[in-house]
């Protein structure tokens, strides 16, 4: 076998991690070739640095002692109740987001990068089958609204789909196999998020998860600006005269896609980032906290935010920070452009995790308590450096029901998020005029009806639902 590379031995040396290269001889000519590979495109003096804390990090409890709530277009606002501070008026919101649509102004951003494993699921998130009557995965709820929204509005609106290095290959075979749901092919660009190696908590030398291959990670949605630029992503918008970009995570199947109203408040607004915010409960709720320092827009960690801080209160007894992010976001696509000279700028957040690894004898270890750091980048660290941000307060029902946990979790579980899909689908039947026995699950394909004034242009207001029901052609 021959020897390893001598400038990468000797870099690897420099930097404390020869043991990289403990099993080299016992490569195959490709194993050796992966692993440099992978090697060379390690950032061993960043890694360093991060295991040792150099790099910068705010003190978030004195930045959260001189917050204030962030611009916003509250509940209230929205439904005519009171008077927004923005100046903004939610009908005029809903004309001028509609004629975005029908202009072909908008994409879709959909991140999904995560597999299923909370869940029992040991394959990527989106194909888990959420459907309380279909059955149909989230991939199918996603892909099928972008159908439906081009079936609204006369114009096609493409989706770029982000997977992780362990999601990737899994991803494009099961939507191939599914004809995409009936997404064009040109409509949808599947691309890859870049990866962090992981570190162990006591040395800072880099795990090997085989004798060939690093322990990766995907780096976070922070990662997301560069693998769109790395990807074409941008070009491709760019060809498509997309301009706004509308954020979503996979795990979300009430997601408002595209909302027009919400779209409307990010262009009257001038916005080049909107995010959608839902009330905090509890000063405990583990939501990040939307907030202004100075007049930038920050996302503060509900980890990282002072309890005392937390619980303050205005005069009629709510939540001054009552913001919490839910990771769906409208983004301008010339800001996304402009942040590419930023990419590698955006701070990298430390995690505490148990990884799987090599021993020192090539044997594979299963810690039981958290061994190694993780390193990622979030993408609301974009926040501070978009101009006229703000934040448009929605309620949970109609917007988040994050899949995340396996049944028995107190929220977040399987039968919480069908429960979620089935009250909203519900409620659109019942506004339509139509009727549904209590304990009667019904189901809407987004195609048939990709939000509530779809669904009544199909309702016959005399129906009633009396068994489970998937409206769908």
């Amino acid at each position: 076998m021959p020897l390893p590379p001598q400038e990468l031995a000797k870099s690897l040396a420099s930097a404390g991690q020869e043991h990289l290269l403990a099993f080299w001889d016992s490569l195959s000519a490709d194993q050796q070739a992966e692993l440099r590979t992978q090697l060379e495109s390690v950032d061993l003096h960043l890694i360093a640095g991060l295991f040792q804390g150099d790099v910068d990090q705010p003190d978030w409890a004195a930045e959260a002692r001189r917050a204030t709530p962030p611009p916003a277009m509250r509940l209230a606002d929205r439904r005519g109740e009171g008077t927004s501070t923005l100046g903004l008026k939610p009908d005029e919101a809903k004309q001028t987001g509609a004629a975005a649509m029908a202009d072909g102004k908008l994409g879709i951003l959909l991140v999904a990068g995560g597999q299923g494993s909370r869940l029992g699921f040991e394959h990527p998130k989106g194909m888990y089958p959420i459907g309380p009557v279909s059955g149909a995965s989230l991939f199918e709820i996603h892909l099928r609204k972008a159908v439906g929204l081009a079936k609204k509005y006369g114009k096609s609106v493409p989706v770029y789909l982000m997977t992780s290095p362990v999601t990737h290959d899994e991803t494009i075979a099961f939507l191939a196999d599914h004809n995409r749901f009936g997404l064009p092919e040109e409509d949808l660009m599947i691309f890859c998020q870049g990866t962090m190696p992981a570190v162990d908590d006591k040395t800072g030398k880099l795990l090997l998860a085989d004798k060939h291959q690093l322990f990766l990670s995907p780096d976070g949605h922070g990662g997301t600006v560069a693998a769109l630029e790395n990807s074409g992503a941008i070009k491709h918008m760019k060809s498509r005269g997309v301009e706004q970009l509308f954020y979503f995570q996979v795990d979300n199947p009430i997601v408002p896609m595209c909302d027009a109203e919400l779209i409307g408040y990010h262009l009257l607004s001038k916005s080049e980032l909107t995010s959608i915010a839902v009330a905090k409960e509890t000063p405990e709720e583990k939501l990040g906290n939307f907030v202004m320092l100075g007049d930038r827009l920050h996302v503060i960690e509900y980890s990282d935010f002072p309890d005392d801080v937390a619980q303050v209160r205005n005069d009629d007894g709510s939540l001054r920070f009552w913001a919490g992010s839910i990771a769906i976001h409208v983004f301008d696509v010339a800001f996304l452009e402009r942040m590419l000279s930023f990419k590698d700028a955006l701070p990298f957040h430390v995690a505490h995790k148990k990884v799987p690894h090599l021993d020192a004898n090539g044997n594979l270890v299963e810690p039981t308590e958290p061994n190694a750091l993780k390193f990622e980048r979030f993408i609301f660290d974009l926040l501070p450096q978009a101009a006229r941000p703000i934040v448009v307060e929605y309620t949970e029902q109609e917007c988040f029901a994050p899949l995340k946990n396996a049944p028995g979790a107190p929220k977040d579980t399987p039968e919480y998020v069908q429960r979620f899909m089935v009250d909203q689908h519900c409620e659109w039947l019942t506004e339509a005029g139509a009727k549904v026995e209590e304990g009667v699950a019904v189901e809407i394909d987004p195609v048939w009806g990709v939000d509530a004034g779809e669904v009544a242009k199909r309702v016959d207001s005399s129906t009633t639902y009396t068994e489970a029901t998937y409206l769908r052609d």
